[in-house]
């Protein structure tokens, strides 16, 4: 191991030239990537909870429109595939969005079963997303009497 006197320490300081500007540009930019990125992740979840929502209130709409059908003296509640689909559309219609039924059929009778479709565009920069993405939530509501 060698010591350095201080004359030549102060030498190489003297001679080092530069900028950190340059690397402080790239942190900004980096930290505005991120930035940029978790903000689209964040409106990208909240979308597609939103449409989770609207999905359940579209399948209990969907499952509020049973009709009562009376046999061998018993009382059951029965869906049917348009019922359940004017329900839901009639819901997924009043509220305010982009939102829009793709499915809504009752697979046994007394389920309905509503898929909701809809767009979700970036927030910023949306000029590298610009057809969006498909958002798509499936709910199942079933009705019963007791």
């Amino acid at each position: 191991m060698s010591a350095r006197s201080p004359a030549v320490g102060r030498a190489v300081c003297e001679r080092e030239e530069g900028s950190v500007l340059l690397l402080t540009l790239g942190y900004v930019l980096l930290a505005l990537a991120v930035i940029f990125v978790c903000v689209c992740a964040t409106d990208l979840y909240i979308a597609q909870k939103r449409l989770d929502a609207l999905a359940d209130a579209a399948a209990l709409a969907g499952a509020d429109g049973f009709t009562l059908v009376v046999s061998d003296g018993s009382v059951r509640a029965e869906l049917t595939d348009p019922v359940v689909e004017e329900q839901a559309a009639a819901l997924v219609g009043a509220l305010p969005g982009e939102a829009s039924v793709a499915a809504a059929i009752t697979p046994d009778g007394v389920s309905a079963r509503v898929t909701l479709a809809t767009e979700w565009h970036p927030p910023l920069l949306s000029a590298f997303v610009p057809e969006g993405l498909p958002l798509e939530s499936t709910a199942t509501s079933r009705t019963a009497l007791r």
